[in-house]
């Protein structure tokens, strides 16, 4: 099987790239292209922030980003002045007038608009750029650069000349399949992304955003045009563009749920437009519409992945399927461009373009490609080969582990983000997306933080990442050194403690957590995996240790509290399946026609009155427990849409395992010697 192969590769792989921060300087992500060390210091005490010229709104945005960051560490006044200063200063220096977002044909190198220098000596410091985008991108570089705490926070003598290896360094985040992130979470991760360079964000919505004249799609779980206008220029002055990445053909049964939408699909209340009913592309164009006057990027990603009922819509019209595709998509890309518009698309290999390869020289000019995949490969060529042969615009892409998963498996993800990085190197793509998806509607982004920097840091650099030593470079950055040596411990023990329970039933954690245990197939699937579940729990428990120790020194509860859930998620997990084990265990040791006696010997183990310190009252009392901590992290990033529906799932674990414990009691005082014992299974059938 597939998912196990690839779980065994992750395995086995061993990790490489040699740790490249300067000895006994701050670790920095991205790592600059150039950077050479002095002896001397620049304390952070007495010093101005000034400019080498007249400030933009963009430059004086950096430059009180640059004094806030100070003045946190030095718990001092960094004061910023209108212009240069006879006060030993941090200039900002900016001599060009280049754009603050990324442009069509933008371009990469140590000439380019994002580029940088940074040059500190014990008198002072300067950044310099061509654009305020350059300015800010020095600033992240140059907090990274402050060493020691309090009065004695310095900056090191240093040189750097840095700049992107990729022109485009894109998060797309899911506001569709899943939760509604608050306006407020999409702030802090914008903010989140710009400390590591990403410069675009893509706003992925089916129907997460309010069109005029459709108040019936969503009405609880979408953005207005003014909260999507206060997110663009949020994420401007962090020189992040915010791209509406959209679908145009599939992943619409939001709309086609609603009966008087129901008729322009293939099926009736199904995912996909039919593009041969005429009065589809009404709604195409007045959404394209809406979504042109919102969104000023000179972007716009129209989806076209995944077209689920294009075979049906084939055979019910007699058209070939690869005529009914790209006939689509030319009308649609067409739409976009005529507002200015330049047009991506996932470039969905699997279920489109390997099945209909002549597609690909047919595809309309000035389109950009984003060719995606989401599990290990040796090599990604065939996903981005095709493309650039034909001299196809594209951004490789993948996907962060978290997607229906208990917490992210950072392992695969860095692995396969490098492999294709690689890849997209090779074969010239300009720039790289990472996918954050809700699929199982449980994920929780804030898990992710760590996966989405290593993401954008990744694209940013020419060289290797240094995958063994990220989780302590990153914490240590993104804590006070005494949370971060607890937080990289606990980062990788976590990951570690999903790798193995992937080894034990596949990618799909998150919904094994809710599975029978006891139904015959998933018996079979964990019977050999005793010590796996065991190592998981340990791993799991020792992370929760670390994180709970960073919490009680009054850590960033933002990022901490989520990272706690899901060390408790994945040792209930290991709990559960461990549990269920030893039960399935005994049950086969009891043989077919116990002795009452031994009945009741082997139940008092499960279930002695099966209210507490036993194991289904374990399950029970965990269960509730988790149900209130998942449901308070939740509401700290997400609105309340479909709350319910997940916090459903840890209402139902409680009643399985109280429907387990009557189940057990009923069995314990019914049974006689002579009588056949039941199978564990029907208990599921019962229930």
């Amino acid at each position: 099987m597939y998912l196990t192969r690839a779980t065994m590769l992750l395995l086995s792989v061993l990790s490489s790239g040699p740790h490249l921060s300067a000895e006994g300087h701050n670790p920095l992500l991205p790592r600059p292209q150039e950077i050479q060390y002095g002896r001397s210091r620049l304390p952070i005490a007495g010093l101005e922030i000034g400019f080498a010229a007249g400030p933009t709104r963009e430059d004086r945005f950096a430059a009180e980003e640059l004094a806030s960051g100070l003045r946190s560490r030095a718990n001092a006044p960094v004061p910023v002045s209108g212009s240069s200063s006879p006060h030993r200063t941090i200039v900002l220096n900016r001599t060009g007038s280049g754009p603050d977002l990324p442009q069509p044909d933008e371009q990469p190198g140590p000439d380019s608009r994002e580029a940088y220098t940074i040059k500190v000596t014990s008198d002072g410091a300067e950044i310099r750029a061509k654009s305020s985008a350059g300015l800010f991108y020095g600033v992240q570089t140059l907090l990274q650069l402050a060493e020691g705490s309090g009065a004695a926070v310095a900056i090191p003598e240093v040189e750097i000349h840095d700049w992107p290896s990729l022109a485009y360094r894109g998060t797309m985040v899911d506001m569709s399949h899943g939760p509604l992130p608050t306006e407020e979470e999409i702030r802090r991760q914008i903010d989140f992304l710009s400390r590591w360079k990403d410069n675009q964000y893509f706003f992925y919505s089916e129907t997460s955003i309010e069109m005029q004249g459709y108040p019936l799609v969503t009405p609880k779980a979408r953005f207005t045009s003014e909260q999507v206008r206060r997110i663009i220029d949020y994420a401007r002055d962090r020189h992040m563009d915010v791209v509406p990445c959209v679908e145009l053909y599939g992943h619409l049964h939001d709309l086609f749920h609603i009966e008087r939408y129901a008729d322009l699909a293939v099926v009736p209340h199904g995912q996909d437009f039919n593009a041969l009913e005429p009065r589809v592309m009404n709604v195409v164009s007045d959404w394209v519409d809406q979504l042109a006057q919102v969104f000023p990027s000179p972007f716009m990603h129209i989806g076209f992945d995944e077209p689920y009922d294009l075979q049906k819509s084939s055979e019910l019209s007699r058209v070939p399927p690869e005529k009914i595709y790209l006939d689509q998509l030319i009308r649609v890309v067409k739409l976009v461009q005529a507002h200015g518009k330049h047009v991506l698309f996932w470039a969905d290999m699997q279920n489109v373009l390997q099945k209909h390869p002549e597609i690909i020289p047919q595809l309309p000019p000035g389109l950009i490609a984003i060719p995606w995949h989401d599990f290990l490969e040796m090599d990604y060529s065939p996903w981005l080969a095709p493309l650039a042969a034909h001299h196809i615009p594209e951004f490789a892409s993948t996907y962060i582990h978290n997607c229906l998963s208990i917490f992210p498996d950072f392992n695969q993800t860095f692995l396969i983000i490098d492999g294709i990085l690689a890849t997209a190197r090779k074969y010239g793509a300009s720039g790289m997306l990472i996918n954050l998806w809700t699929d199982s509607n449980q994920d929780l982004y804030r898990m992710a933080l760590a996966g989405m920097a290593y993401g954008a840091v990744a694209p940013w650099q020419s060289g290797p990442m240094a995958r063994e030593q990220f989780f302590s470079d990153y914490a240590r950055i993104v804590y006070p050194p005494a949370l971060a040596v607890e937080v990289a411990p606990a980062l990788q023990e976590m990951s570690d403690a999903e790798t193995l329970m992937e080894k034990v039933f596949g990618q799909e954690t998150m919904v094994m957590m809710w599975a029978d245990p006891f139904s015959p197939d998933n018996l079979e699937h964990y019977r050999g995996h005793h010590d796996d579940l065991r190592q998981v729990r340990l791993l799991a428990e020792q992370a929760q240790e670390r994180i709970d120790h960073a919490l009680a020194l009054k850590g960033d509860p933002y990022s901490l509290s989520s990272l706690y859930l899901g060390a408790e998620m994945l040792d209930y997990a290991g709990m559960r399946y461990i549990d269920a084990l030893e039960m399935a265990e005994a049950w086969q040791h009891m043989g077919a026609r116990p002795s009452r006696r031994q009945v009741d010997s082997e139940l008092h183990e499960f279930c002695n009155g099966c209210l507490v310190h036993y194991a289904a009252g374990d399950l029970m009392d965990a269960a509730t427990e988790l149900r209130e901590d998942y449901r308070a992290a939740w509401l700290a990033e997400y609105t309340p849409y479909r709350l319910g529906a997940s916090l459903g799932k840890f209402d139902r674990e409680y009643l399985y395992w109280y429907g387990f414990s009557r189940w057990l009691r009923r069995l314990e005082s019914r049974f006689r010697d002579g009588d056949t014992l039941p199978p564990l299974e029907s208990y599921h059938s019962e229930y």
